[in-house]
């Protein structure tokens, strides 16, 4: 199959570096202490933080740091496929994973001894690149919760398929079983949080793969700050500052 036609368009009519359409939005589940919708062309996610509060399970309490934990699930109607697996699945389990390591990463921990944070993140709708969108949208409910972060964190993923390397991959691109790099970075400390590639690819490709997604991170990276100030500007002209 043609992934990239001659004229160097994409199936959807993007360009190989072109990214899907990103929107944010805060606050969207009520009783969370912090909360957010993030959308990746048609990928969309939401995701909840409630705390720092008191561990329920005493067992787990650590004394020099708060204890993080995430659950990830999609709902049964995110794809078009009618037999959904259930709850607590090997993927679902493994992202829960990759999502609060990533997360581990920025947060403070140190500084909410005795606690705990949970996220919670949901797949609304499935189109590719969901791993890196809950990343994103985890990062924005954390900052939204007013955690103290190092920095938020930016997922992106990129691809390469006919001989090409393709940013932000849709269903479609990513089902296609070629190469797949997924990355998050801090991206003012240029520090690397996650990295997960599927199958295998040259070293001098594999470079300018993840170097076209560490780009991606960076360019999300913008927007999320323009999202957060837009909101704290809003924040302000509510109590009349």
């Amino acid at each position: 199959m043609e992934f990239v036609s001659p004229e160097g368009l994409r199936l959807d009519g993007r360009r190989p570096t072109e990214m899907r359409q990103i929107r944010a939005e805060l606050g969207a589940v009520a009783k969370a202490d912090g909360s957010a919708v993030f959308e990746m062309g048609n990928t969309k996610v939401i995701a909840a933080v409630y705390g720092p509060r008191e561990v329920q399970n005493r067992s787990q309490l650590l004394n020099d740091q708060a204890l993080v934990r995430c659950e990830y699930s999609m709902a049964n109607f995110s794809t078009g496929d009618r037999m959904r697996k259930p709850k607590g699945d090997r993927r679902s389990t493994e992202i829960s994973l990759v999502i609060r390591q990533a997360m581990e990463a920025c947060i403070m921990t140190h500084l909410m001894p005795r606690s705990q944070i949970d996220i919670f993140v949901q797949v609304l709708q499935a189109d590719g690149g969901t791993r890196s969108a809950c990343i994103n949208a985890a990062s924005l409910a954390l900052a939204d919760a007013g955690i103290p972060m190092r920095e938020i964190v930016t997922s992106c993923s990129a691809g390469y398929l006919n001989s090409t390397p393709l940013l932000d991959l849709n269903y479609v691109e990513d089902s296609a079983g070629g190469p797949d790099v997924t990355v998050g970075i801090l991206p003012k400390l240029d520090k690397v949080t996650l990295l997960q590639m599927d199958s295998k690819l040259p070293l001098d490709i594999f470079e300018t793969v993840m170097q076209l997604a560490t780009e991606g991170c960076k360019a999300i990276a913008k927007e999320l700050r323009e999202v957060l100030l837009d909101n704290t500007k809003q924040l302000e002209i509510r109590r009349g500052g």
